[in-house]
């Protein structure tokens, strides 16, 4: 892996398509390729400090070298500003390629940027993050990732774990000189590493809430109003909406931001029985995603009252739900739920609070876990507890190191610290070309 880093790489850093691209060269040879290919490279190249000029492939524009050391990667560097068409960007990649470079993989700046210890792991899954945020909540992780923040939190556990192995280790190898081992103290302190590491693994659903977004599913008997609100919650006509029951056979969904969270607001067909062959597979599909769902919002006709039939749908639903009693600004029979009206737009600032309630875990300014973390935490908070266990066992001090570098083993892979070269490539395999 280290051999990359002997090559000098080139990619478009920004997106195809505006007015003007950005084309990163990087490595040992940068600042010779960039010489190949603009006129007039300085004599003495000044950092950071941009240059107005010409292409050989017919473009003008700037160049902004930076030096080993303050780059992105840690690495010579140079980053070039072309107009944005696709066949200016291809040909200064092609001239740099001909002048000593190749196509960098997807990844590799931040990868080069991993390997000469500018970022680790979880930091480049910061990168990574921030590049894909759609949502202020995904935005403000990514942030809190690529500060650092986790992985600040993950090398003190680290450190505390090592510390702990120290001491199991002083103990048998120099049991004279600093005494006997502790056990019941030392297991108290691997207690609390476990829960520092428990509180971590409690944001991993607030973590998936952020990145990947909450879903809302409007659920409920025909004709009770469900796409007349999923339009209210958007305030856009994107449902259909029609007297006509079962007018809705198959889900809809679409996505907008309640306080900085993206929510997936899914429209479903009407549940009941029935004979068309359509309506029933939108009925089914309807159970499906009910199941799957973050937040359910069951939606009853309040003109006609809550129904047995409602009330032991609603009773079954096994995901965080929310009564809704729509149509209330009609004559209506008084019954439970949320009193809404899609059609005045009476309620509906309340559910939408509602929902920002369900959403608020992920919106605050501590740094989430993500899946990748998720086992390597679990695998260490395992190894910990079996120590414990051990130190109040009648067996000899060495057996509780074997948890301890377990678990300082699990903890260096999340940031970086222990991975092997395969997790890493298997990490930076799905960046985009350019990160």
């Amino acid at each position: 892996m280290v051999d990359r880093l002997a090559q000098t790489i080139v990619a478009p850093i920004t997106a195809v398509g505006g007015a003007v691209a950005v084309v990163r060269v990087c490595g040992p040879a940068a600042y010779r390729v960039a010489a190949a290919v603009f006129t007039p490279w300085p004599t003495v190249v000044e950092a950071r400090r941009a240059v107005y000029g010409a292409f050989s492939h017919g473009d003008d524009g700037l160049v902004l070298p930076f030096s080993a050391g303050s780059s992105y990667t840690g690495e010579e560097t140079v980053e070039m500003s072309v107009h944005g068409s696709a066949a200016s960007v291809a040909a200064l990649v092609e001239a740099c390629c001909q002048a000593g470079a190749r196509m960098a993989e997807p990844g590799e700046f931040t990868l080069r940027a991993f390997l000469n210890g500018r970022l680790d792991l979880t930091q480049a899954e910061g990168v990574r993050a921030l590049v894909e945020a759609q949502s202020q909540s995904a935005l403000r992780q990514g942030r809190l990732l690529r500060e650092g923040r986790l992985s600040q939190m993950c090398v003190a556990l680290r450190h505390e774990v090592l510390g702990q192995l120290a001491a199991v280790e002083a103990s048998t190898d120099f049991g004279e000189e600093v005494g006997e081992l502790d056990r019941e103290g030392l297991a108290n302190r691997i207690l609390e590493s476990v829960g520092r590491i428990e509180d971590l693994l409690a944001t991993a659903q607030a973590s998936r809430l952020a990145h990947t977004g909450m879903s809302v599913v409007l659920a409920g008997r025909p004709n009770a109003g469900k796409s007349s609100l999923f339009n209210a919650l958007l305030q856009a006509d994107r449902a259909i909406v029609t007297p006509v029951p079962g007018t809705t056979r198959d889900t809809l969904h679409e996505s907008v931001q309640i306080s900085g969270v993206l929510v997936r607001l899914i429209d479903t067909a009407g549940l009941r029985e029935s004979d068309d062959l359509v309506e029933a597979i939108g009925v089914s599909r309807t159970r499906e995603t009910v199941a799957d769902a973050d937040l359910v919002l069951y939606i009853y006709d309040a003109s006609l009252g809550l129904t047995s039939e409602d009330a032991a749908t609603f009773a079954a639903i096994g995901r965080p739900k929310q009564l809704i009693a729509n149509k209330c600004d009609l004559e209506h029979v008084a019954g439970p739920g949320l009193p809404v009206s899609a059609a005045t737009g009476q309620g509906v600032s309340t559910v939408i609070e509602l929902i920002a309630a369900h959403a608020g875990s992920a919106a605050g300014e501590q740094p989430f876990v993500l899946p990748r973390h998720v086992p390597l935490l679990e695998q260490a908070q395992r190894a910990l507890m079996e120590v414990v266990a051990t130190l109040r066992s009648p067996v000899p001090d060495d057996l509780a190191a074997v948890g301890l570098r377990s678990a300082a083993r699990a903890l260096g892979e999340v940031t970086g610290e222990t991975a092997t070269p395969d997790v890493v490539d298997r990490i930076f395999h799905d960046f985009c070309i350019g990160k």
